[in-house]
């Protein structure tokens, strides 16, 4: 993805994609390196400071420039990250669908073992449909996983078609052990004769299928360990703090045992897990569907986005600190 002065051009990834895990922070390593893996089926981005034991250890799923930045972060914290990538990288599916969950077994499985983590500590973190694979994870991986942070946060699992880019042929977009996890299947988003789409409006009508949402539900009461979600109010790429608020009363109907934290921003929108030292305004965004290009709002403002940006941040150290 490139950034530009006035907007993110992602020709052919829709809103899901571009926020969140493909936003294009700068990133300063500040001596730091990461160590590339690509050994026992997976493939990621390792951060650990020299004599780090036996510490916390979190999961950026998506990887990328946001998860490399967040690695960092939490290395820097005298904690481990794993940045972690899933698609778009020679080795990997070139499309989000179908994406087989035993891909993220390997990687847990083998962060297990690494001297700098503690197996019993281990957290994943993801932004938009990142944390709604998230989610997903840690619900099938309870025995591995010990907590959760989930930025603009999906409570269900939606098919492969909700990405314009992906094939045509309904889909999973994650599967186990052969078997699809449930989803809300969704058709394709259309166009329309403007040049600007609205995108909240696709994901409202999806949360509408009653039909389909009591199977596709992500099971967040089966994850071993708290969560922590943050969403912006004015989010106009997908109503990310109605399905926090849906996600928190499922927790509540089922006694979850572990501490929960529904953590919501005024005046934010989609963009709030960025990096939040970068107070650059971003705003609107491309999306290309059959062929055009339509412009898209992102929702907040710059100081909305900005102190939540900030505010999360250090929410999300404490969480972490205490798992």
């Amino acid at each position: 993805m490139r950034k530009s002065k006035k907007y993110i051009i992602s020709i052919g990834i829709t809103a899901l994609l571009v926020v969140g895990y493909l936003i294009a922070d700068n990133i300063l390593f500040n001596g730091m390196k990461p160590k590339p893996i690509n050994e026992n089926g997976f493939q990621a981005n390792y951060f650990a400071k020299e004599n780090t034991i036996n510490k916390t250890a979190v999961i950026l799923i998506g990887g990328g420039q946001w998860g490399d930045y967040w690695a960092q972060q939490f290395a820097n914290n005298e904690m481990v990250g794993l940045s972690f990538p899933y698609t778009g990288k020679e080795g990997l599916p070139r499309l989000p669908e179908e994406i087989e969950l035993e891909y993220f077994e390997n990687g847990i499985n083998w962060l297990k073992k690494q001297p700098e983590v503690d197996p019993n500590k281990i957290v994943v973190m993801g932004a938009s449909r990142n944390a709604e694979l998230a989610l997903v994870i840690a619900s099938t991986f309870p025995e591995s996983i010990s907590g959760v942070a989930a930025y603009s946060p999906s409570a269900v699992s939606w098919s492969n078609t909700v990405l314009p880019y992906n094939s045509n042929e309904l889909k999973s977009s994650w599967k186990y052990r052969g078997i699809d996890i449930p989803y809300v299947p969704m058709k394709k988003i259309s166009g329309n004769e403007s040049n600007k789409i609205k995108l909240i409006n696709y994901w409202i009508n999806g949360l509408a299928k009653t039909d389909f949402m009591k199977q596709a539900t992500i099971k967040v009461e089966k994850i071993n360990g708290p969560i922590i979600l943050f969403s912006g109010n004015d989010d106009m790429v997908w109503p990310s703090s109605i399905m926090a608020d849906m996600i928190e009363k499922r927790l509540e109907d089922t006694n979850f045992e572990h501490s929960f934290q529904n953590i919501k921003y005024d005046n934010a929108g989609h963009l709030i897990s960025n990096n939040p030292d970068d107070n650059s305004s971003y705003r609107t965004g491309i999306i290309n569907i059959n062929g055009k290009d339509y412009e898209y709002e992102f929702g907040g403002n710059d100081n909305g986005d900005f102190k939540a940006k900030q505010d999360a941040k250090m929410k999300l150290m404490e969480f972490i600190k205490k798992i």
